[in-house]
């Protein structure tokens, strides 16, 4: 498999479960897309502020801090803020969305993924440049 141009859209997974990283990195890269990974709310902080990724999707159970902090972080930061933060999560937010949204999350996918769809999942949460 090839790797992604350098001008594919970069998206970062913030995720303690290894096998949670490797399997959304894989169906990424897959299509096209280039991916960055943490395995902690603070080094996924570290890594958008430094990579300025164009999505992050971003566990919500981590080992250092709770994925609504790390999401209010990266809204607060100067460098973060306008990035789209998705929760993914196995936790259903069935119409609960205001409450993902009050959290300063973009939206939700839902774990496990479906290969099939997530890529285009992912990309839907991708500014435009008009944003």
């Amino acid at each position: 498999m090839t790797s992604p141009p350098p001008s594919a859209p970069l998206v970062l997974i913030v995720d303690d479960n290894a096998r949670n990283r490797k399997l959304a990195g894989d169906v990424l890269r897959a299509a096209g897309l280039r991916t960055v990974e943490a395995a902690s709310g603070g080094e996924g902080i570290a890594l958008a502020a430094e990579r300025l990724p164009d999505v992050i999707l971003l566990d919500l159970e981590l080992p250092d801090m709770q994925g609504t902090d790390v999401a209010r972080e990266l809204r607060d930061g100067a460098r973060t803020a306008r990035i789209p933060v998705v929760a993914l999560s196995a936790r259903r937010f069935d119409g609960d969305r205001n409450r993902l949204l009050a959290a300063h999350f973009a939206g939700n996918l839902e774990k496990p993924i479906d290969v099939g769809e997530f890529p285009a999942q992912v990309r839907s949460y991708f500014r435009t440049a008009d944003d």
